[in-house]
């Protein structure tokens, strides 16, 4: 099988973004746009991956880490002089180039995989991606001969009116026969108005030496998106939020309103969830059958188990087990870890803890580092009070306890198996198993006393 490598260029600063942040680093349906280029090669039998950066360098390095090699772009001369800087990793091999620019979030494997195979099974030395564009002004015109093959590539300013009229547009993907690309590279000029090296010349010195030029077609224009400004980063936004809610609801997901319900890309969802309007669910979550999610719920990074629902409530970083009901109007923080059949009512806070099977916190209550066993009830209001002003301390509460409303636990604290715990109380020792600890001064009651005081008011 052909080696085959791909060149990803990212070291553009993007000024038209007029962003601190650097352009491929905008994310995308919760993603940076490079990340999802990087994610859609690396499912290719890519033999390197390089990723060449310039301003911001680090920043690209830090978010793709090993998933790519780098080579640096100092001076950004053009396409062309990008791609030149992986020269010394890449030019003294035999195989494909795959050469995607890092601001195209709406590329996908299979097309990919697809251009890749064309270029092999045409024994073409280049190849373009291209697309069919009902308007397209302002891209480059692919112009074929007879026999399909390419004969050249016109920009918008260069082209008559006959081939303004051509709607293949050339996307700025492109396979290389690798050896080729480099030696090629050689020979392209700066002899230009911008005074770069243009990567679209190697097509035409290649077509110079009698080599067979081709081009794959994709049948999604999308695709071909690049992002340049935030108007098309609000473009390319909705058409991957498309994209991605389409391919739940064929897969058996029910979305109530899919415009506005926002899914990232790496969100797993079995079949028969319903989701709610307004609802957003980010990061490496997985929902399992038959969940309830929504309205207006923002989940990330969170397994949630089958039959669980959430309302109108956020969770991040935990797992959330079968039949769970929580909200409305509930936050799961992170570390958090919830049993089969937990309840977690309206405005109760959960920060890293773990509730056991059947155990409820139903109103107003704040649970942050504790460990809760099964079948527990925890009355409305109760809070542990977990940091002393330096540390956060641990509260358990063992299985069947039953906890009063407006209780606060002291931490650190146990409350043993099958305790109660009397309405009001302040908890600051341990509570033995199947005792009852009442922790308030007793209640006086002062016959005639509210008589008293209306006739010490009128004086």
């Amino acid at each position: 099988m052909t080696n085959r490598y791909a060149v990803v260029l990212a070291a553009g600063q993007g000024t038209r973004m007029k962003s601190k942040l650097y352009k491929v680093l905008h994310p995308v349906g919760g993603k940076p746009m490079v990340q999802h280029v990087v994610d859609q090669l690396n499912t290719l039998d890519l033999s390197e991956l390089i990723t060449v950066v310039g301003f911001g360098a680090e920043k690209v390095q830090e978010q793709l880490g090993s998933d790519s090699h780098y080579v640096v772009q100092k001076e950004q001369l053009g396409t062309g002089h990008a791609v030149q800087q992986a020269d010394d990793i890449l030019a003294d091999k035999e195989g494909t180039t795959v050469v995607v620019c890092g601001d195209t979030p709406l590329l996908t494997a299979e097309t990919l995989q697809k251009l890749l195979d064309h270029h092999e099974a045409q024994h073409a030395k280049a190849t373009i991606l291209t697309a069919h564009a009902e308007e397209p002004h302002g891209y480059g015109r692919v112009i074929r001969g007879g026999n399909g093959q390419v004969e050249r590539i016109v920009e918008q300013k260069d082209a008559s009116e006959e081939e303004q009229a051509i709607q293949e547009i050339n996307t700025g993907t492109y396979c290389f026969d690798n050896a080729l690309l480099f030696d090629a590279l050689k020979n392209v000029s700066n002899d230009n108005v911008q005074g770069e090296y243009y990567l679209p010349d190697v097509v035409e010195i290649l077509k110079d030496r009698g080599e067979t030029i081709s081009a794959y077609q994709t049948p999604e224009f999308s695709e071909s998106l690049g992002v340049n400004d935030r108007v098309a980063l609000a473009k390319a936004e909705k058409l991957m939020k498309a994209r991605i809610n389409e391919k739940h609801m064929r897969n058996g997901v029910s979305l109530i309103d899919p415009d506005q319900t926002y899914i990232g890309p790496d969100v797993t969802i079995g079949q028969d969830v319903t989701i709610y309007p307004g609802t957003v669910i980010e990061g490496t979550t997985t929902i399992e059958n038959d969940a309830v999610v929504g309205p207006h719920t923002t989940i990330s990074n969170c397994y949630i188990g089958a039959e669980t629902t959430i309302r109108q409530s956020a969770a991040s970083d935990s797992r959330i087990g079968n039949r769970v009901q929580i909200g409305p109007f509930a936050h799961i923080r992170p570390q958090s870890e919830l049993g089969n059949d937990v309840k977690v009512g309206n405005f109760v806070e959960v920060k890293k803890a773990s509730f056991g099977d059947g155990s409820k916190a139903s109103h107003l209550s704040y649970i942050g580092d504790a460990e809760v066993g099964s079948g527990v009830n925890i009355g409305c209001g109760t809070i542990t009070v977990n940091y002393d002003g330096q540390n956060k301390h641990l509260t358990t509460i063992e299985d069947d306890a039953f906890i009063g409303c407006n209780s606060n636990l002291i931490a650190p604290v146990t409350v043993g198996q099958g305790a109660y715990v009397a309405a009001g109380s302040t908890i600051n020792k341990d509570v033995p198993s199947e005792a009852l600890s009442i922790a308030r001064s007793r209640q006086t009651n002062k016959e005639g006393y509210a008589n008293k005081m209306k006739s010490i008011k009128k004086d």
